[in-house]
């Protein structure tokens, strides 16, 4: 178990300043599909509205009721969404979970901001939070696309 002092290095001035600065941070007034996710071990909750056009984000909103690493992970996501594919989508959503947990690398921008989040891999009981909202805009753009509108 890492230490105490490593603990605190965790959370950085950086993840802190992401953490208050997460972009879209209002739901959308008509999304094509939301989806809500709850990590169990924490309690951290997202609820990710996203709007679709030509198969790429045009709108997304998000709620995020997280740990200050889950909020920093929800601003790199915020910061990246717009225009991407699903298939952009899975490859971050992919990245990021390897990075976390088998040391894989960071993921390829425009999701390089995860890196700032590295440090979290020694804390397995963090990542459900750290995975919330990349997770649930994946889950949500895959409901948009099925939907009779996208």
């Amino acid at each position: 178990m890492p230490a105490d002092t490593d603990l605190i290095k965790l959370y950085s001035n950086r993840i802190l300043a992401l953490a208050a600065d997460i972009p879209h941070h209002s739901r959308l007034e008509a999304p094509l599909a939301t989806v809500k996710k709850r990590s169990p071990l924490c309690g951290s909750a997202v609820t990710v509205d996203v709007c679709v056009e030509d198969g790429r984000i045009s709108a997304f909103g998000q709620d995020v009721k997280a740990c200050a690493l889950g909020q920093a992970a929800a601003a790199v996501t915020g910061g990246a969404v717009m225009g991407r594919s699903l298939e952009e989508l899975h490859a971050a959503r992919d990245a990021l979970r390897a990075m976390l947990k088998s040391g894989g690398p960071v993921p390829a921008a425009p999701f390089d901001g995860f890196e700032v989040l590295e440090p979290a891999r020694d804390y397995k009981n963090r990542h459900a939070s750290i995975l919330l909202c990349i997770e649930a805009t994946t889950e949500a753009m895959a409901k948009a696309l099925q939907s009779d509108c996208a």
